[in-house]
Formats: C-alpha cells, structure tokens, sequence
C-alpha cells in the first residue's frame, strides 16, 4: 500500500492513477490518517441493442391515446 499526502497526490495525481489503474493500492492521507483510497473504476459494459428481446411486450393498446382521467393527472396547471 502507498499513502501518499494531500499535497503529494495533487502534485502527483497523474502517477498515483496510473499507479492505481496498474493495480498499486493508493490511499490519501490527511497528516497521518489515511481518509481516501484510489481505485480504478469498473467499466459498466456494453449495451446491446435487443437485449431485452422477448421480456418485454406491449399489447395493440400500445399506440392509443390517454383516457381523460389519465391525462388529467399530468396537468402542470
């Protein structure tokens, strides 16, 4: 693990992410206490078009406009 200063990571924040993207443990101290840890955010994935292809379904009402009722209750008036 390296603990680094506050001062020390905004002089170095370059190095300490590439540090932390290489799989360094990288905290950020206050004075002596250790109050942040560095560490590479997990890629979210890619969306795929169609992935929810056959759990998902709308029935021929789909298209139809709001009963009145419904409509009313998304007034900005």
């Amino acid at each position: 693990m390296a603990q680094f200063s506050v001062h020390d990571a905004k002089t170095n924040l370059s190095k300490l992410i590439a540090d932390a993207l290489a799989g360094v443990e990288v905290v950020i101290a206050r004075g002596k206490v250790p109050v942040v840890k560095l560490v590479p955010v997990e890629p979210s994935g890619k969306r795929s078009f169609g992935a929810l292809r056959g759990q998902i379904s709308a029935d021929e009402r789909f298209g139809e406009p709001l009963p009145d009722e419904e409509l009313a209750g998304w007034s900005l008036d």
